[in-house]
């Protein structure tokens, strides 16, 4: 399980990473604040250089830099500056000018433009605020939909301006791109970097582009780097590594599945093409240093680097380097292993050490991921620390590295000269475009290293918003610099001093990913499966429950159902009557039982429901959600309510019980929706009967054992064993069922109904959640990258076994062969087989009839449309290969296809409302995405479409419990939403009670008042 080999042996060293990785912040920025802080007389000379510094920067500044008033000017903590962020990340990668003019003036008309005239002493600000206080006056975002008389002249005025404005703003968002990016080819970069070389800087080259997403992204890459190793060589200017200009690589880019669950297919494919990079690196005699990616990424780095450093045939080449993040914790001991493995392997390796540039998506992903703390530092100043710290260790190891030091900040730099002394054996590193007026007056007395990218500009977007991020935010010292009203002072301070005066010293304002849902409940705690001391651990539980998984169950007889209905009926009030405190103190401790139960449910889970371990994770994790904020929606519903009225009344509205529930689950969610609908009923105090599918029982049974362990009766909750046709329909039709709780199929949904409506007693509600034919809606503007993975994640995840599944994408033609292209390759990396292993990505469907049934779609699907791709099958088991299928609309599917087949549909831009009719005329209405970056499109399609969830620029799966509650309209279900405020209140009665409180010794309230 987990893996087919294991993990290699882990040295003390490596041991000492991984227990870093989630460490608390507080003891990790404890124990490096001594490395961080100097001695007075020190203290007082990096002052004083590092106000040099700033004095001689922001005067060549002040000769040189339109960008950096302009960065100043429109900062990320205005509209502005974001709404040109949005600009710059979208309008050059989109194809189709109608699609691009609705971009600029979506974005443009929405600014408050006028606000900067005249805020900054720049000539070239002021120019270019004065152009875009006309560009969003001429343009207004309004769709070609809208019929208003309005609407009419804003677009008549658009039209006859656009072809004048669109090519002013394209040309403006190529020169912002220019400032970040050295050239469109190798060649470009490196001709224009021999003025800067004269100076004394040296260039690391980096080829454009983020994680490759196909074999043929990572073919494109793996030529590109190949291509600029022979360029740099071919210019006869390669020294030594150190001296002459080098590359810089991404794995990701290298290879389309880049991730440890992925280990023994990138270490038998990637590493080779690695091999050979490294070789023509140290032919050509310059530099290569493996780039820094997410943190979820780096054991599997430091593995293929050792293996790098361990290849006999290039043991001489003293070039090879990696980057390391000093806001992860990990960093230090990083550097100690880097160390170790230099004296092993008689290397010398540069170090790049960097701030890190991933820190928002760290913080967001381990929230998501309800990790139990961040892999990163969240105060600024802690990062800092860091940086400091390990610089110490990189300078007092020369024999093992040459460091070299990537910061724009002038006490970063003035800390480094000063820990240096009279060494000169390092260099700084800055990024092309920033942060080069901070070394102008530095070089050529210290070197320093100038990471240049290269690319086109559809290669460009993603790095140039992570440097408008970087730089743009207030909070940088790059945008702090340019504010030449804040004292010196104030921008460089010392990091090491102000976080050793901090009591607290994580960021008060980000709470560990526990506490993220504030006092009211916990978040679920997950499962880190990029950590090798989880994944090992979890190997053992899940080999050790396994065995224990496999157990005979039989269906109940109607005798022993009458008996469990008996039995809820006589407990019904003493559990209605029981405290709310009580009950939800009951799920509260259930909920942590799930919790320290996670890794034997998730063996049940994928044992008997063909889960992979992802979902696992994610479906035990769902599971004690529900429990812990169905606990919290009952302390706050179900104590009584005063209403306002006349005086000397008391009138009062509570909720109670209804009685005994039915609650009956699908086995696409055994555990989530089970215990979802089970504790949703128990919380404000009815008893359950619950009927979990025929597939999965075994999961039902050990859900219910921990219930009760957790202290809720046997009577109150229990199990019934059966089919739907016999045991479902008995308790359906008792007239002591309460209440009915249903996910599933519409068809079984209508029958349910029809039985309700159709006995004696009173009338019960209905609760259904079922099916729908959920749909993506993807615009030019969109980003290809994004929408592809998102794409395999809603439509393949689960092998498409999810009720919110994406079954139907709709594409702008104009991109379409693009995405589609992506798309399929994408899907070919996918893996189909055992999910007990970390590698699968799809599992088998649930039984041989939803496999039989998705053969016959994909058979029809041959004759009446376009079978794009299907890939292949183990040949044992009940496995369907995920499938795209082209079509020419939406009628050909008149019911919703659940497996991993996913229909595709071109549209023209000017048909999106025939598109959102198409959708409507299904009746479904369950998840809806969308995937634009023009806002007005996003708001038209939101506020037009009936769809119970809906999802923009994101995948459509994994709703989480009381964030995005979750459930249908139309066909797609009856509401209110699981997970949400209006869920529980839908399981109870009211009543109201009015008291005439003046009927024994009359109004005395009114008759104290004082005047």
């Amino acid at each position: 399980m987990i893996f087919t080999n294991a993990l290699p042996r882990h040295t003390a060293l490596l041991t000492a990473i991984d227990q870093a990785y989630r460490a608390d912040e507080t003891r990790c920025v404890e124990n490096l604040l001594p490395q961080a802080q100097f001695s007075p007389a020190a203290k007082q000379r990096i002052h004083a250089a590092a106000a040099a510094l700033v004095n001689d920067t922001r005067a060549r500044q002040k000769q040189q830099g339109s960008l950096h008033a302009f960065l100043h000017e429109y900062d990320l903590s205005s509209d502005e500056g974001i709404a040109l962020m949005c600009l710059a990340e979208a309008l050059l990668r989109i194809p189709d000018s109608a699609t691009a003019d609705k971009l600029i003036s979506d974005r443009l008309a929405a600014g408050n433009w006028q606000r900067h005239s005249g805020s900054s002493d720049s000539l070239f600000v002021n120019a270019a605020t004065w152009s875009l206080i006309l560009t969003g006056k001429l343009l207004a975002p309004t769709l070609n939909t809208e019929k208003t008389l309005s609407a009419s002249l804003q677009r008549l005025l658009a039209r006859s301006s656009a072809t004048v404005i669109r090519p002013m703003i394209m040309q403006g968002m190529k020169q912002l791109g220019r400032q970040f990016v050295m050239g469109t080819t190798i060649t470009e970069a490196l001709k224009r970097a021999k003025e800067a070389e004269a100076q004394g800087y040296r260039y690391s080259y980096d080829m454009l582009g983020e994680a490759a997403r196909t074999a043929e992204d990572a073919e494109r890459y793996f030529q590109s780097y190949l291509h600029a190793i022979q360029a740099i060589s071919a210019i006869g200017t390669t020294r030594n590594p150190i001296e002459s200009p080098g590359i810089s690589i991404k794995l990701s880019a290298l290879h389309p599945r880049y991730e440890l669950a992925q280990r023994e297919r990138v270490l038998n494919e990637l590493l080779p093409r690695l091999e050979q990079l490294v070789a023509a690196a140290a032919t050509a005699n310059i530099n290569l240093t493996i780039d820094a990616e997410e943190a979820e990424r780096l054991t599997l780095s430091l593995e293929i680097l050792e293996l790098l450093m361990a290849n006999p045939a290039t043991r001489a080449y003293q070039g090879l380097g990696l980057a390391v993040q000093a806001y992860q914790k990990r960093a230090p001991y990083v550097i100690d292993w880097l160390a170790d493995r230099a004296k092993f392997y008689g290397r010398r390796l540069m170090v790049r050490l960097i701030k890190g540039a991933y820190w928002d998506s760290e913080i967001k992903l381990a929230q998501v991921g309800g990790q139990t703390a961040y892999p990163v530092y969240t105060r600024k100043a802690a990062t800092d620390v860091s940086w400091l710290a390990c610089a110490r260790k990189l300078l007092s190891q020369p024999d093992c590295f040459y460091p070299q030091f990537g910061t724009h900040n002038a006490y970063s730099v003035a800390a480094i000269l000063d820990m240096a002394g009279d060494s000169k054996d390092f260099e700084f590193q800055c990024l092309h475009g920033m942060g080069q007026s901070l070394y102008d007056g530095i070089v050529p007395q210290h070197p320093c290293r100038i990471y240049a990218p290269v690319g086109t500009h559809r290669d460009l977007l993603s790095y140039l918003v992570r440097r408008l991020l970087e730089n743009g935010a207030n909070s940088s010292f790059i945008n702090l610099m340019g504010n030449l009203a804040l004292p010196i002072d104030e921008i460089i301070s010392d990091p090491a001093e102000k976080m050793a005066a901090l009591t607290y010293k994580p960021h008060p304002k980000i709470p560990l990913p526990r506490d993220i849902y504030g006092a009211a409940r916990l978040n679920s705690t997950g499962m880190d499966l990029s950590d090798p001391i989880t994944l090992s651990a979890l190997k053992t539980t899940l080999e050790a429950t396994a065995p224990h998984c496999s157990y005979d169950v039989t269906d109940m007889t109607a005798t022993e159902v009458t008996a469990a209905i008996e039995k809820a009926y006589a407990a019904n009030d003493a559990w209605a009557h029981c405290p709310a405190a009580e009950r939800a103190a009951c799920l509260d401790a259930a909920a942590d039982l799930f919790e320290k139960n996670m890794p034997q449910l998730m063996t049940y889970l994928t044992l008997e429901a063909g889960k992979q371990i992802a979902d696992c994770v994610s479906e035990v994790r769902e599971a004690i959600d529900f429990c812990r904020y169905y606990a919290a929606e009952a302390r706050r519903l179900m104590t009584p309510v005063v209403l306002n009225g006349p005086t000397g009344e008391l009138n009062q509205l509570s909720l109670h019980a209804r009685g005994s529930i039915v609650c009956i689950s699908p086995w696409n969610f055994p555990l989530a929706i089970f215990i979802g609908q089970v504790v949703a009923a128990l919380a404000v105090g009815n008893t359950v009967l619950a009927k979990p599918a025929e597939q999965t029982r075994r999961i039902a049974i050990e859900a219910v054992k921990i219930l009760h362990q957790a202290g809720i009766p046997s009577d109150v909750v229990q199990i019934i064993l059966g089919s739907g046709s016999t045991v479902g329909a008995q308790l359906i039709a008792d007239t002591r069922t309460a209440g009915v709780m249903f996910t599933g199929s519409t068809a079984t949904a209508r029958l349910i109904q029809r039985t309700l409506a159709a006995r004696d007693g009173a009338i019960i509600p209905l609760i259904a959640e079922t099916g729908g034919q959920n749909t993506m809606i993807v615009d030019s503007s969109a980003l290809p990258e994004q929408v592809v993975a998102d794409v395999i994640q809603s439509a393949f995840n689960s092998a498409g076994q999810r009720c919110s599944a994406l079954r139907v994408l709709f594409i702008q033609q104009d991109i379409a062969e693009r995405v589609i292209d992506m798309l399929l390759g994408a899907m070919r990396e996918l893996r189909i087989g055992d999910p007990t292993l970390l590698a699968t990505d799809v599992g088998p469907v649930i039984d041989a009839e939803a496999q039989q049934k998705l053969q016959q779609h994909v058979a029809r699907m041959h004759k009446e449309a376009k079978v794009l791709l299907q890939l292949p099958t183990p040949n044992s088991g009940t496995f369907f290969g995920p499938c795209a299928i082209e079509l020419p609309d939406l009628t050909l599917l008149p019911e919703e296809v659940f497996g991993p087949v996913l229909h595709i549909i071109r549209y023209a831009s000017k048909d999106l409302d025939q598109v959102m009719a198409q959708i409507r005329a299904t009746g479904y209405g369950l998840t809806l995405g969308v995937h634009s970056r023009i806002a007005a499109t996003i708001d038209y399609i939101s506020s037009n479409m009936p769809v119970g969830n809906i999802y923009i620029n994101r995948n459509m799966i994994g709703a989480t419990v009381g964030v995005q509650p979750f459930g249908g309209e139309g066909l797609s279900g009856t509401g209110p939403k699981a997970g949400g405020p209006h869920y529980l209140p839908r399981l109870c009665v009211e009543r109201a009670l009015s008291i005439n409180t003046t009927a024994a010794g009359g109004n005395t309230s009114l008759v104290s008042l004082q005047a």
